[in-house]
């Protein structure tokens, strides 16, 4: 691929949630901003290659973007009515990176979390919701979405198709709910950021092991989420849970970018300034009080691991004792092979292998690599070589992540 392509690959990636935004705002329309964005791509892709890619690509693809933004206002006459906004715009564009740049100033002032509830809009099915902010806010593929949803991706893409149209149909409003509408549309919401932070948590196809912008923007929102909803315990435990998890960041990637695992990795790199803030935060969901919700739990799981020096240290008894809750809480066959994982380092492989052989046949799980992974971990602790051998193969065929396929590979040949 010829370095201009992987330029527009890589801008493309982290702007096009930024580019639907500030465009959505403009045309007051989900699916026409996505098309916008999209002719901003392929005339990139045209000209780049040839003229080079230009200083500051993403501001260059922000305002050819909103170019064709405002042409169609002009040829839909809407331009006497929109006549002080296109001006703002045009003056924005003399300087494109300043609208990049632009510091939050209140907790409506961000197109990104605006397009964040639009897309979880309760016109939409829960499904369509996540499927479509995760199209919008994520740059993810429908075939990535699918992989996150365990379905198949023509169903994916459908919904999105589905909820875009509803969306214009509906002339769902351009802004961040209040009131009772937020708190009802908050648990969507939750959903959907957590799905935006593991994907670059652990992508789920291409040749990195992590994308460190879609951690860093989920959080973004989940913190600008807090201060809208401060009295909501979910909302601070899954900023507990993200902050956490991202304070493993720079110990979960080797020096060739190979995939390092939880226990084998170096907990003194561990960002101690995340684990702290993800530790108060879980403090706050705490003070709330009230059943805890899932986002509590898994923080909690979290911050066994954060507070546990060495991997030795590690509670396994009282973290299992958290995934029994939240399976009944959230009932879903990965939690399920979560706590196997679990209880098996509580009480041993057997009992997890116990556990995993119980969700072999589960339809959601047909597909999911982790399945046939988890599986040979136990296999293999048990000295049960040979069939060991053969998970890690089967998974290491099933994921589309290229560092996660070396690792299993490399797993599998251990086992002779």
């Amino acid at each position: 691929m010829p370095s201009e392509h992987r330029t527009i690959e890589t801008v493309w990636r982290i702007e096009q949630a930024k580019l639907i935004a500030s465009l959505t705002r403009i045309v007051r329309d989900v699916g026409l901003a996505e098309e916008f964005a999209q002719e901003a791509l392929v005339a990139a892709l045209k000209q780049w290659p040839a003229q080079g890619v230009p200083d500051r690509p993403a501001a260059w693809l922000m305002a050819t973007a909103k170019r064709r933004a405002f042409d169609h206002l002009r040829r839909n006459k809407m331009l006497d009515r929109k006549h002080q906004e296109i001006g703002r715009e045009l003056e924005a564009e003399r300087d494109p990176t300043a609208e990049l740049n632009e510091a939050l100033d209140d907790e409506i002032g961000d197109d990104l979390l605006r397009l964040v509830f639009i897309s979880c809009h309760p016109v939409l099915s829960p499904e369509a919701r996540t499927a479509l902010t995760l199209k919008l806010l994520g740059g993810l593929s429908t075939e990535e979405i699918a992989r996150a949803f365990l379905v198949p991706e023509p169903t994916v893409a459908q919904r999105i198709v589905r909820a875009k149209r509803t969306l214009a149909e509906a002339k769902v409003p351009f802004e961040v709910p209040r009131g009772p509408e937020l708190a009802e549309r908050l648990a969507s919401v939750l959903e959907v950021i957590y799905l935006i932070f593991n994907e670059g948590y652990s992508a789920t196809v291409g040749d990195d092991w992590m994308r460190p912008q879609l951690c860093d923007e989920a959080l973004r929102l989940g913190r600008i989420l807090a201060e809208l909803a401060p009295k909501e315990a979910e909302v601070h435990g899954l900023i507990a849970l993200m902050e956490i998890q991202a304070s493993r960041s720079r110990a979960r990637v080797g020096p060739g970018g190979e995939p390092i695992l939880l226990l084998d990795q170096n907990r003194t790199v561990w960002d101690q300034m995340l684990i702290r803030r993800g530790l108060a935060a879980l403090d706050r969901a705490e003070a709330i009080g009230g059943v805890p919700g899932p986002y509590v739990l898994q923080a909690s799981i979290a911050a066994c691991h954060a507070r546990a020096t060495t991997a030795e240290e590690t509670d396994w008894k009282r973290i299992s004792a958290y995934y029994s809750v939240l399976a009944v809480v959230a009932p879903s066959p990965i939690i399920e092979l979560n706590r196997a994982v679990a209880m098996a380092m509580a009480f041993g492989p057997a009992e997890g292998l116990r556990l995993v052989d119980g969700l072999t046949g589960e339809p959601a799980l047909k597909n999911y690599h982790l399945l046939p992974s988890v599986r040979g971990d136990f296999l293999f602790k048990l000295g049960r070589l040979d069939e060991a051998r053969v998970e890690f193969e089967r998974a290491a065929a099933m994921t589309r992540n290229v560092r996660e396929r070396e690792l299993l590979l490399a797993r599998a040949s251990e086992c002779g």
